[in-house]
């Protein structure tokens, strides 16, 4: 027999240290005062309460405070430097205040000491109204506008946010040099790698990582502690499998809920897994393109509205739907170009969207095909399993933004009665080019996406939801971000040109 390697004892240890048993489990309760999160601090011997929020490009951003000063903070927020948080306010205007959301409340498990975690809105202490350009802000008035609109007074989003879990992440930047290298002891590219114990040979070849079993999977462990403390925080957890590509690419799916609700869960789910596979010895990246020939990682975006708790996208017309949702996925599919700006907001978002390849860049919508933007999932026919699945985005991208943006592109669908146009059940991989042509694409690049958000976004600033001045500053930041990428050799371009 092989002697098993200190790296797999290493993490049977780890595995073992996070598989609580059911008994230690307690789920973060559902909090709506903040008498409740005081109770539960006092309840778990809280000494501290971490408070935080996202800046534009959707980083969290994080203040922690003795408990005692919960109560107050909670009266009359937390105050902090405004221009120092990336698309916020002028040093001129810098003074600002966090407000905590109780039912975002959860015990953090990864601090040090006792510590309740609060997602807060941003105020501005002078006029008192919450602040336009926190994208907390931006989310919870698109939810006023649909409201507002008498369509629907809810709208469920489930995203399916991929990742990669990596052994190793190395890069630099410099004048005179860049490189990066990622590994993983998954990868393929270390079957010939001399490894303590042996090199067993359980590597995932490049697209043969969906749904592999032990011992190719080697991150099962790592996943489950992840989904144990996702749950424990209070999300509750429909799935997690290995995905397509090698070194370690995987996806935990969390059960739908209400849009705001479900972008505070998706900032929660990012933190959590971050942090445990930093536990692990390991790292977790949601870079869309982090390989070069193997797949990216996306975010598809399930989609439905509701009304007085009854779902509204069940119907009778293709797959099942309304005219409500037909209506609904033509407003995404006609400004789908502009939305990439805000749902593939990176320059490596567009290594991922390539004509050719299986990313979902064709406008077009089909029940069943995940080669075209927008699926209808048929696995129920239970009215309040149908939905739109919008399969461009990736989990790159600021979700209070992002599902703004998709919330209010369907909803213009809706208000103008759109209609989507012809459906496909056509592998779009394999159709001959001269079809393929007469469908959209999405943008080749952030710049175009960019252009495209400049041309089209009334859209999105209808009724206040985004402001002018917050496009206009989210366009110059991103422009500025490319334009410096654009001045910096590549690797690759030493490969391909250093010998001409």
């Amino acid at each position: 027999m092989n002697p098993v390697s200190s790296t797999m004892k290493e993490a049977l240890v780890a595995d073992a240290k996070f598989a609580r048993t059911g008994a230690d489990l307690e789920f973060t309760p559902a909090m709506k005062t903040k008498a409740d999160v005081i109770a539960f601090a006092k309840k778990h011997s809280a000494t501290f309460a971490d408070y935080t929020f996202v800046d534009v490009p959707g980083t969290l951003q994080h203040t922690t405070k003795p408990i005692h000063e919960l109560a107050d903070i909670f009266e009359g927020g937390a105050g902090f430097d405004g221009s120092s948080i990336r698309g916020f306010q002028n040093i001129e205007e810098s003074d600002m205040l966090l407000m905590p959301d109780p039912a975002t409340a959860f015990l953090d498990t990864f601090s040090s000491e006792p510590t309740v975690a609060l997602l807060c809105d941003v105020k501005d202490p002078l006029s008192g109204k919450l602040y336009d350009s926190s994208p907390r802000t931006i989310a919870r008035r698109a939810v006023e506008r649909l409201q507002k609109s008498g369509v629907a007074d809810a709208a469920y989003f489930g995203p399916e946010a991929e990742f990669f879990i990596f052994d190793s992440v190395r890069y630099d930047q410099s004048s005179n040099g860049c490189f990066y290298e990622v590994d993983s002891k998954e990868g393929i590219w270390n079957t010939g790698k001399i490894e303590e114990g042996g090199n067993l040979g359980y590597k995932i070849r490049n697209k043969e990582g969906y749904f592999p079993g032990a011992p190719m999977d080697q991150l099962k462990g790592v996943r489950a502690a992840m989904v144990r403390e996702l749950e424990t925080s209070g999300i509750k957890i429909e799935t997690s499998h290995h995905e397509v590509a090698t070194a370690g690419q995987g996806e935990i799916d969390m059960e739908r809920d209400e849009m705001l609700t479900m972008a505070d869960k998706l900032i929660r789910y990012k933190y959590i897994l971050r942090n445990v596979a930093a536990q692990f010895g390991k790292t977790v990246t949601f870079m869309p393109k982090p390989l070069y020939g193997d797949n990216g990682t996306g975010m598809h975006v399930h989609q439905s509205l509701w009304k007085n708790g009854k779902p509204l996208f069940a119907g009778n017309e293709y797959a099942g739907l309304s005219t409500m949702a037909m209506s609904y996925l033509a407003g995404l599919l006609k400004h789908a170009p502009a939305l990439c700006a805000l749902c593939n907001p990176t320059t490596n978002s567009y290594k991922r969207l390539v004509p050719g390849f299986e990313a979902p860049v064709n406008l077009i919508y089909s029940a069943r095909n995940r080669s075209a933007a927008i699926r209808i999932p048929m696995y129920s026919n239970n009215p309040k399993a149908k939905r739109v699945e919008f399969r461009m985005p990736d989990a790159a991208c600021n979700p209070y933004l992002a599902f703004s943006a998709m919330l209010l592109a369907g909803l213009d669908g809706i208000e103008r009665e759109l209609k989507p146009g012809a459906h496909t059940d056509e592998n779009l991989y394999k159709m001959e080019a001269s079809k393929l042509s007469k469908i959209p694409h999405a943008p080749a690049n952030l710049s175009d996406a960019l252009d495209a958000l400049e041309e089209d976004h009334v859209f999105l600033t209808k009724n206040g939801v985004f402001s002018e001045a917050f496009i206009a500053s989210y366009i110059e930041t991103k422009r500025a971000e490319i334009a410096e990428g654009s001045m910096r050799p590549t690797p690759w371009e030493f490969y391909k040109y250093f010998d001409v």
